[in-house]
């Protein structure tokens, strides 16, 4: 896999050779999309490949990376993914518009979404309420950034039209064009935020949800979900002996993780997600590791802080007296090897 592009290994069939590995007839093949594969909260999702995880618990798991949250939620509700490893905003999302998709492993406690202003736009921008007229970076329009920086806005007192949204993709694009100042600021994760940071270290860090405190400030909740594994209600009930094997797969994962260093983390994944600069994709990993779920359970209240701050933003949300229950289970966690 050495030389690949670290944004994706190919954007419409990623790592379709561990997909393949090992795998036997016995084993059931399914399509699982990621909004962003290089992204360090949908990590788990490709070091249970690199860990063999799903081959242990006879699935075969293709995964293909669609490069924004938005387009892993159209692939599940289109039918041609069965599982998206996408942020619950969109569970909350759907639900408000009558569609059930449902989480049902949780991979993250916190987002570790930043926003970041450029070289050039740390020169004025110290606040997020200095943002007004500002041309701001997301991954997608509908991505769970967007969502992010939307939140930001109105906390502070700002419309979500005061800014210009820039779809800036994922991987090395999202980084390069903060770091040209090709946007005023922009929405970034881990590894991202490291990359730019000890190639940019004159960017400025707005707002921060890579630590408890930060997620504290930011929505008034000691946890907020964010990357989970979500599927249509239908098709979970009709498949709970597989569901149940990825979510197994995934717990075994999440608990490697809080067993092993950054560095051992590291080794595992594949070349091309550390390769541009290994010493700061270690240095993310070894501060994002709290970030991860040690259980994959979904707390009631968590999911409520979701709920309330996606209200906020999303007329359609605080309209449509979405039921959280209904949007999540953990009945495939639950009990996992």
């Amino acid at each position: 896999m050495r030389g690949m592009e670290a944004r994706g290994i190919t954007r419409r069939t990623l790592l379709p050779m561990l997909a393949a590995a090992g795998c036997s007839r016995k084993e059931s093949g399914l399509h699982m999309v990621v909004g962003g594969v290089t992204d360090l909260v949908y990590l788990p999702a490709t070091l249970a490949h690199q860990l063999g995880a799903f081959e242990a618990h006879k699935m075969a798991v293709n995964i293909e990376d669609t490069g924004a949250g938005s387009k892993s939620l159209q692939a599940v509700l289109g039918g041609s993914a069965q599982v998206a490893a996408g942020f619950f905003d969109h569970a909350i999302q759907m639900a408000a518009d009558g569609q059930e998709i449902k989480s049902f492993v949780s991979l993250t406690r916190y987002p570790g979404i930043v926003l970041v202003a450029s070289p050039s736009g740390a020169k004025r921008i110290h606040t997020v309420r200095d943002l007004k007229g500002a041309n701001v970076g997301v991954t997608a329009p509908g991505s769970a950034t967007h969502f992010f920086l939307n939140h930001l806005l109105i906390r502070n007192g700002l419309k979500p039209e005061d800014v210009s949204v820039v779809a800036m993709g994922t991987g090395r694009s999202r980084v390069a064009a903060i770091e040209n100042s090709k946007v005023d600021a922009g929405v970034l994760l881990e590894p991202g935020v490291s990359f730019l940071l000890e190639r940019a270290p004159e960017s400025r860090v707005i707002s921060d949800t890579r630590t408890t405190a930060g997620v504290q400030e930011i929505f008034g909740a000691p946890e907020y979900p964010s990357a989970v594994l979500y599927a249509k209600s239908d098709w979970l009930a009709a498949n709970s002996e597989r569901a149940r094997s990825i979510a197994s797969a995934m717990l075994d994962t999440l608990r490697w993780i809080h067993n092993h260093s950054a560095s051992e983390i590291s080794q595992k994944m594949p070349d091309a997600f550390h390769s541009e600069n290994p010493g700061a994709y270690v240095k993310s990993l070894a501060a994002s590791k709290e970030m991860y779920s040690q259980d994959g359970v979904m707390r009631a209240d968590a999911a409520e802080a979701v709920k309330r701050v996606l209200s906020v933003s999303l007329e359609k949300v605080r309209k449509a007296a979405v039921t959280t229950a209904k949007t999540y289970t953990n009945e495939f966690i639950t009990g996992s090897r």
